[in-house]
């Protein structure tokens, strides 16, 4: 995998995030791979369909948040990716802010095999905690 390839797969990811097109998210992922939302989660998401259904379960209101994700380091298969996902209140102040680091492995056809994702949220002051 190339920054460019791995670039194209985050736009990608985004476009199906956007869209919750089953087929779209589908194709991101190779049909064993594996997905943690945490990298303490003991059980990851095993196999496509099962991240599939994961994704569709509470979907995002594509109105109410923008992201964008970038290769950091690419080496062979693996990329370490960093971005920001900020979600809005409807009047589109600011809601959530999280830092995104997602480990990722890819196959030959340049499918994920492997996702771990690490974030951080920018502290939610009417909370008086993380989001």
């Amino acid at each position: 995998m190339t920054h460019d390839d791995v670039q194209r797969w985050l736009d990608r990811y985004i476009a199906a995030w956007r869209s919750y097109d089953a087929n779209a998210i589908g194709d991101l992922f190779a049909t064993n791979a594996t997905n943690r939302y945490h990298p303490w989660d003991e059980e990851a998401l095993e196999g496509r369909d099962a991240i599939v259904a994961a994704w569709l379960e509470d979907p995002d209101d594509p109105a109410r948040w923008s992201a964008w994700y970038k290769p950091f380091a690419v080496e062979g298969d693996r990329a370490v990716a960093i971005g920001e996902s900020r979600y809005t209140n409807p009047d589109g102040s600011l809601r959530y802010l999280y830092f995104n680091t997602w480990l990722v492995r890819f196959d030959a056809d340049g499918r994920c095999t492997e996702f771990v994702e690490y974030f951080a949220a920018l502290p939610n002051e009417e909370k008086g905690r993380y989001a």
